[in-house]
């Protein structure tokens, strides 16, 4: 009877040191912290910050107990842009104690961001994660995200953001580029070199739009067409000879079936405005006498951007804006608003055989079109033809408007 009664004490004892330790564990579960914090091979979550993550990365973070998945979510998990303090839309999914964090987006090169997980993240037994944030800048030189063609030329005519790719390549050779980060550029012999791209026609079909590219051209004693759409009646940039202007007329759609220049957009350095004798659609012009010594035979930055919201079409040289002009503002000798005014974005008008669809590098419009064969400065076969003659390098065309931020980012993370 002693000895039954001493197993029934033990065994109380024993069924006593098990509820108690279980009782210790649920109320002192596993804290729900961050384990680990990867980009594919990239730790995010180390003392410094990464500084070679992907532009379309796999994130995935792992904590060390099960996360409650209905938590993980867009509310609570952000990523952020430094330059713009704009948040990335994500897709998150989690299972047990990890989360994917895909950008739904390619995220833009060489540039800051901020990964933050929020209080609102629990874990699967109801814990409120402490918030945290990490820093990454994805690889490379600086490029804002969404570019819809992208050529840089290293050693092939390929568009890098789609499937725009050259269908001809004349004369073209591969050379050092601006600096080592810039790779190789593509460069043209001033006679017979020029790069077609089909389908041009698609990439100016947009309401808004942005064109970006490095050229340095050579003193051939003649003019350079540098990039060409069907001329104006797509899109064209032209330097001057003797590298004192350059100008830039696109095809505007004018919303009521009908498209025109809406005159050219052209910038000498004068300075002249709307307010100091300039053209009255003007609203800025830098003043650059010197203008020359910065184009001569030296690596230059160009941006065109035109905004269908405010209509305003403006240049960037080197980062910073150079002329700006408001179609608001064009008005006939009455006062009243012209067909500029009704400008709704860029459209193509180019007709066929006279100028075909084609982008060309290095020409004002690609072989195929028969505008201008005829004067000596137009045609593709004439000798004295206005062909570029230099390097061009990082092509990038958008259907959006870059913020002036975005556009001194880049020039500042490309420059030689």
């Amino acid at each position: 009877m002693k000895n039954k009664l001493m197993y029934l004490n033990t065994l109380v004892l024993a069924v006593a040191i098990l509820f108690g330790t279980m009782s210790c564990k649920k109320d002192n579960p596993t804290a729900f912290t961050l384990k680990a914090l990867d980009a594919g091979s990239v730790d995010l979550n180390g003392a410094i910050s990464a500084s070679t993550v992907l532009t379309h990365p796999t994130i995935i973070a792992i904590f060390y107990t099960n996360v409650d998945a209905t938590t993980a979510n867009n509310s609570n998990i952000t990523l952020t842009r430094d330059y713009d303090n704009v948040d990335v839309p994500l897709t998150i999914t989690s299972s047990l104690s990890s989360i994917n964090i895909v950008p739904d987006e390619s995220l833009a090169s060489g540039a800051l961001y901020k990964l933050s997980f929020g209080a609102g993240l629990k874990s699967a037994d109801g814990q409120a994660l402490t918030p945290l944030s990490r820093t990454f800048t994805t690889i490379g030189t600086f490029a804002p995200s969404g570019a819809v063609a992208y050529w840089n030329f290293e050693n092939n005519t390929k568009d890098q953001a789609g499937t725009n790719n050259a269908s001809a390549s004349v004369a073209i050779s591969y050379t050092d580029s601006r600096n080592a980060s810039a790779g190789k550029a593509a460069t043209f012999n001033g006679t017979t070199s020029i790069i077609e791209i089909p389908n041009g026609d698609l990439l100016m079909n947009t309401q808004d739009f942005t064109l970006s590219f490095w050229a340095k051209p050579v003193n051939s004693g003649k003019g350079h067409f540098i990039i060409g759409l069907a001329a104006f009646y797509g899109f064209q940039f032209e330097l001057a000879g003797d590298f004192t202007n350059f100008k830039m007329p696109v095809q505007f759609d004018y919303g009521d079936g009908t498209s025109g220049t809406g005159g050219d957009l052209a910038y000498n350095g004068d300075g002249k405005t709307k307010d100091n004798g300039g053209w009255k659609g003007t609203t800025f012009n830098k003043e650059n006498a010197a203008l020359s010594s910065v184009l001569k035979e030296k690596w230059f930055h160009i941006t065109y951007v035109y905004n269908s919201t405010t209509k305003e079409r403006m240049m960037y040289l080197n980062g910073e804006l150079v002329v700006k002009q408001d179609h608001n503002l064009w008005t006939n000798d009455a006062g009243e608003p012209t067909k500029e005014a009704g400008i709704v974005g860029l459209k193509y008008a180019g007709v066929a055989p006279e100028t075909v669809n084609e982008l060309a590098f290095g020409f004002i419009q690609s072989r195929a079109g028969t505008l201008w064969d005829l004067e000596g400065w137009g045609g593709y076969d004439l000798p004295g033809a206005n062909h570029f003659q230099g390097q061009l390098d990082d092509v990038r065309i958008y259907h959006n408007t870059l913020t002036a931020a975005e556009i001194d980012l880049m020039y500042k993370s490309e420059k030689p």
